[in-house]
Formats: structure tokens, C-alpha cells, sequence
């Protein structure tokens, strides 16, 4: 049970309950999110340009999230994230690999090794190993680095409130929310709740 009460759609203010209702699905993430009302809309635009709008791609994007849900022990990004990550090219080994926290299995390729031990290395440490981002350089251009960088924090900020708040657990949302999500969110407003 959650440790903080929902919003409730019904009773928020108008201009959360329109926020509320640009989110599809109704996920208790959205609704305990929704309590820091003047965070929630730029929270929910972070997210959506992270799930749309970035060049890195979104197998690496979903890799990423996967194992930052193992580190932060987070099972509501990790039940909503697995299939979302299959939809994208994610498959069963892997996801058996993220599972039992083995990031350096021989189902991943090097590129996808060096992401998630900069995932690791970045969630556990905060200051990435010269020798990792060296390799990252090596294989992506600033842009993805940042991107890569700012999806491991944004997730793992998010498990500390659903785990910290105790989210209660929705049944996955599915992958065809994360395209929903990303068109409700490229009208959203840009001021606060």
C-alpha cells in the first residue's frame, strides 16, 4: 500500500486533472507523481522526450532502464519496462541476464556492455571511470553520451519515489502506451500544474 495517497483525478485541481488526463493508462506512477503538482508536468515532459525524442536507441534506451530497475530493486519500472524492451529488440536471454544482474553476459554486444557498465558504473558511483566514458566516446557522440547519462538518472530518481512512496504495482502498460505517451506529451503544457 502506498505510503502517500493517490490524486485522485476526480478532486485534483483542473489543471492536474488535464495533466492527469494527457497520461494514458491511469498509472499509479502518474498519480503519486502528481502529488509535487508543480514538478509533475515538466517531470512527465523529461520522460516523454526520453522515451521519443532521443537519437540513442531505444533498445539501448530500454537496457538501460532494465538495469537500473535491478540496481534500485525497483519492480514497478522493471514489470513496466519488460515488455516495452522486448517491443524493442530486447530478447529472452537478455532479459533472463538483467534479471539475475549479469550486465557483462555474452548475450549482450560490446556496445551494449559498455552501456550498461556505464549504467552500473554511473548509478553506483555517480562519476563515470575515464576508462568507461573513453569507450563510450568511442562509440557514440556527445549527444548519446548525455542522453545515456540523463535516462540512467531520470530512472533511477523515479525507482527512489516509487519505491521510497511504495507505488502499488499496475499490470504492465504495455509498449504501444510508450508512443502514446510520447504524442499526449508534445502538446503538454509547459507551465505548472
Amino acid at each position: 500500500m502506498a505510503r502517500i495517497p493517490y490524486i485522485d483525478p476526480a478532486t485534483a485541481t483542473p489543471e492536474l486533472r488535464d495533466a492527469l488526463e494527457r497520461l494514458p493508462a491511469g498509472l499509479n506512477v502518474f498519480k503519486m507523481l502528481a502529488n509535487a503538482e508543480t514538478l509533475f508536468p515538466s517531470w512527465a515532459r523529461l520522460g516523454g522526450a526520453i522515451l521519443g525524442r532521443m537519437k540513442l536507441s531505444p533498445k539501448l534506451r530500454e537496457l538501460i532502464i532494465l538495469r537500473v530497475a535491478r540496481l534500485s530493486d525497483c519492480d514497478y519500472e522493471w514489470t513496466q519496462h519488460v515488455p516495452i524492451g522486448r517491443n524493442c529488440g530486447i530478447d529472452d536471454a537478455q532479459i533472463a541476464a538483467l534479471a539475475e544482474s549479469r550486465a557483462d553476459a555474452p548475450c549482450f554486444d560490446e556496445t551494449e556492455r559498455i552501456v550498461l557498465r556505464a549504467t552500473d558504473e554511473s548509478v553506483e558511483g555517480v562519476r563515470l571511470p575515464e576508462a568507461t566514458f573513453e569507450e563510450l566516446a568511442r562509440r557514440f557522440d556527445r549527444r548519446e553520451i548525455v542522453e545515456i547519462l540523463m535516462t540512467a538518472g531520470f530512472y533511477r530518481a523515479l525507482a527512489m519515489v516509487l519505491e521510497s512512496t511504495a507505488v502499488d504495482s499496475d499490470p504492465p502498460a504495455g509498449a504501444e502506451v510508450v508512443g502514446e505517451i510520447v504524442r499526449r506529451l508534445e502538446r503538454f503544457p509547459s507551465g505548472g500544474a
